[in-house]
């Protein structure tokens, strides 16, 4: 390997091991849900989270977040906990919010993976 390549290699470690995750998975996730420091937000469709959502979670859609940035100000001290119905919407909701300066992760697996407690309105 030459020195090059050998530089490179080791630069995509390191920055591949210092970089913060901005994912969860249910089962730790399941662990915060009662705990102060965390806030859980549905970016599913309103209809969506009226169905089917975690108990005490408030919804702003995807398509929404970006001009309602301002009305989670009151969270940016905590870690925002951003789920969806799979995982893909909280992605995107995710990077916007973690542009915007919040400590925010995504749900891996969104509401198709959550055991925890859910209100139905079926």
């Amino acid at each position: 390997m030459t020195k090059s390549g050998l530089f490179l290699l080791l630069f995509c470690l390191i920055f591949h091991n210092c970089r913060k995750s901005t994912e969860i998975d249910h089962h730790e996730a399941l662990g915060y849900i009662n705990n102060d420091n965390y806030y859980f937000l549905d970016v599913r469709t309103m209809k969506e989270h009226n169905s089917k959502s975690i108990p005490n979670t408030d919804c702003i859609p995807v398509q929404e977040i970006k001009n309602k940035i301002d009305a989670l100000e009151k969270y940016k001290d905590k870690k925002i906990i951003v789920y969806c119905r799979s995982g893909n919407r909280s992605g995107t909701a995710t990077r916007i919010l973690i542009e915007n300066g919040f400590n925010a992760y995504n749900l891996i697996g969104g509401m198709n993976e959550w055991q925890g407690e859910v209100i139905k309105n079926e």
